[in-house]
């Protein structure tokens, strides 16, 4: 009897990259890739009409974030199975991820040498996690979470706001300023303000565009 293929549906808003993982699919034995979608709304569209085995998705989408598409999907059918192909490594975006039901997560640049057996893992109904990411994720459970308001605080001074500045943008007191600063850097066990907009970045915290690219106006 012969074994029906893995269906795979792949979410993705660029064009080249989308062909690439289409190539590397059409070499795998076993595996179907039965659809593609270019936004978040698309994503959930296409998985309940086509129902694959597998979805690729990317987090950066036009229309929302992959992990929004990824608990909507989710919602409906909740035994899918999603598996989050990023740039990023950052440990709170795979939190993101996988809080919203993403049971897989790999890098773009590990495709070619390790999208094949994270397929078939999943498919098989484990987890396949990036190990760099599963540490990453180990290590914050032992941090404090930031508050939104410090993060706020923290994405403003990574744009290169002084403290007064990034109160009158929030409304707030230099000295509440300096407060919620000070905790960012216990919280992130941070040296100073640059460190902790590094680690920011390492960790999600702070975005990039899907280029690996800081948003406009953020430098350190």
């Amino acid at each position: 009897m012969t074994t029906a293929p893995i269906t795979v549906l792949m979410v993705d808003d660029h064009p080249i990259f989308l062909a690439g993982v289409a190539s590397a699919l059409e070499t795998m034995p076993g595996v179907r890739l039965v659809g593609q979608a270019g936004s978040g709304a698309e994503a959930v569209a296409q998985h309940r009409r086509l129902r694959p085995d597998v979805t690729l998705m990317d987090l950066q989408l036009p229309d929302m974030h992959g992990s929004e598409a990824i608990a909507a999907i989710r919602n409906e059918t909740p035994e899918a199975r999603v598996i989050v192909l990023t740039t990023y490594e950052g440990n709170v975006q795979a939190a993101q991820a996988i809080r919203a039901g993403a049971v897989g997560y790999m890098l773009k640049s590990a495709v070619r040498h390790e999208l094949q057996e994270t397929i078939m893992t999943v498919h098989s109904g484990r987890r396949r996690i990036l190990p760099s990411v599963a540490c990453a994720l180990a290590e914050q459970m032992y941090m404090s979470a930031l508050t939104p308001r410090e993060v706020e605080v923290l994405q403003l001074a990574a744009m290169g706001n002084t403290n007064q500045k990034i109160g009158d943008r929030l409304g707030l007191s230099e000295g509440t300023i300096k407060t919620h600063m000070k905790n960012v850097l216990a919280k992130m066990q941070a040296n100073d303000r640059t460190h902790a907009v590094l680690l920011g970045i390492q960790r999600g915290i702070i975005g990039m565009d899907a280029g690996g690219r800081l948003p406009p106006g953020l430098r350190f």
